[in-house]
């Protein structure tokens, strides 16, 4: 879990974060009924919510193509908003798990989540354009990406 250590450590405020306990994850999971990539629960027990303003600077600085995030969503916001975007025009069938600073979200597909992984892709939903696109293969290899630009 390199990656996801160094994603934290590149990126992550100064800001105390609360790790979350693995029994809320699972009754998030049992609520959504979906299991979530091994990965993305290690980052959230071992740090909590991240939360990245840097990687917005840092983008527009190099001039890259890639959608920043920003923050982090609680497992409360991971369920409700999940629902809530379906209902106001998101395609149907995405987990959401973070944001970026205008309001688009990164989300995994329900499909990838229907039996225990240790990795799955990210996705990213404009929420302007109501698409949705793949913007890596796996949640590591999406970490990678802002590690590079560190």
């Amino acid at each position: 879990m390199n990656s996801i250590d160094a994603f934290v450590n590149n990126w992550a405020t100064k800001q105390a974060m609360v790790p979350i306990s693995s029994q809320d994850i699972t009754a998030l999971e049992e609520n959504l009924s979906a299991y979530l990539p091994e990965s993305y629960k290690y980052l959230i027990t071992t740090y909590g919510l991240v939360h990245t303003p840097n990687v917005l600077t840092k983008i527009c600085d190099l001039n890259v193509a890639i959608s920043e995030v920003q923050d982090f969503l609680s497992l409360d916001d991971v369920f409700s908003l999940s629902n809530l975007y379906e209902m106001s025009g998101m395609p149907k069938g995405h987990i959401l798990f973070a944001s970026d600073c205008k309001g688009n979200m990164f989300c995994f597909k329900r499909i990838d989540c229907e039996q225990q992984q240790h990795d799955v892709a990210v996705w990213f939903y404009n929420h302007d354009l109501a698409i949705v696109k793949q913007v890596s293969t796996s949640f590591i290899g999406w970490l990678e990406q802002f590690n590079k630009l560190s």
